[in-house]
């Protein structure tokens, strides 16, 4: 387990409109705003778009995303982890569950989802914490490394 220490700096209350794009436009503002490291919490609707739904083979390394397409509204709520990528940009790793009529889809939204009418975000900014994520040549896929508290005690 890897682990960095912080706190909640600005909290920010954003509203997302009819065919905004999750999460670009969420990291765009994270951007705009100076936001690096953070904490986000997603509810509204999600009318377009594809969600990764797993790995098409568990044993894959790397995994070959399954993709589900949404065509038509749905309910969402999502939480997600906000961190700056390799080139310095906040890249936020979303998961949300979707659902529509009685039945429900849960996974990640990196391919990029369109808001459907409003989408309600919270973003909580974590301050002092040491983290960025770097692209994993074994798994594919960019993870979370989290600067080390002891690391950090260290230099403080």
């Amino acid at each position: 387990m890897k682990a960095s220490e912080g706190h909640i700096g600005r909290v920010f209350v954003i509203r997302l409109e009819d065919g905004d794009v999750v999460p670009e436009c969420i990291e765009e503002f994270a951007a705009e705003n100076g936001v690096s490291v953070g904490h986000v919490i997603l509810i509204g609707g999600i009318g377009a778009g594809q969600v990764v739904v797993g790995p098409r083979d568990s044993d894959q390394i790397p995994p070959d995303p399954m993709l589900f397409p949404i065509d038509s509204a749905h309910e969402v709520v999502g939480v997600g982890v906000l961190a700056p990528g390799e080139g310095g940009k906040p890249v936020l790793h979303i998961h949300a569950s979707l659902g529509r009529s009685g039945h429900s889809v849960t996974g990640c939204l990196r391919p990029g989802v369109k808001t459907w009418l409003v989408g309600e975000v919270i973003l909580y900014e974590i301050v002092g914490a040491k983290a960025i994520r770097v692209m994993d040549k074994e798994c594919g896929l960019a993870l979370l490394e989290p600067g080390s508290i002891s690391e950090r005690n260290k230099n403080d």
